[in-house]
């Protein structure tokens, strides 16, 4: 999985899942699925497009985190800087999106893979 951090005057953009999709409500950061062939920064690319329609410039790979469920099933996820994209937001599949300051992210229920870079990220580490 590849995900962004898309920055802009100190926030980032997160988006809130469905209340029809596992973990609803819950806020994560945009991207999604690697396909065959793709690179992690094509494939965030992608997602970036198809999710806010929004042509992003995929930054440098912030951290990478693997994340082991309780009830089973693993994650791996990149999480790449982008600090630059064109087009303006258009949120087509969460339920809600915001623009948060970095110190703020510790208010949001986070998917339980991101809540320890969440943690540093508010802390101001790793950005």
């Amino acid at each position: 999985m590849a995900a962004a951090l898309i920055l802009r005057a100190g926030e980032v953009l997160i988006g809130q899942r469905r209340p029809d999709q596992p973990m609803a409500l819950q806020w994560e950061f945009p991207g999604g699925k690697i396909e065959s062939g793709e690179s992690p920064e094509q494939a965030l690319a992608r997602e970036l497009d198809e999710e806010l329609g929004i042509k992003a410039v995929v930054g440098p790979r912030v951290i990478r985190i693997r994340h082991n469920y309780r009830h089973g099933g693993a994650v791996d996820l990149q999480f790449f800087a982008v600090h630059e994209f064109t087009g303006e937001i258009d949120n087509r599949i969460f339920h809600q999106v915001r623009w948060t300051k970095l110190e703020e992210l510790t208010n949001y229920e986070f998917l339980a893979a991101d809540r320890g870079l969440i943690r540093d990220l508010a802390a101001g580490k790793l950005l």
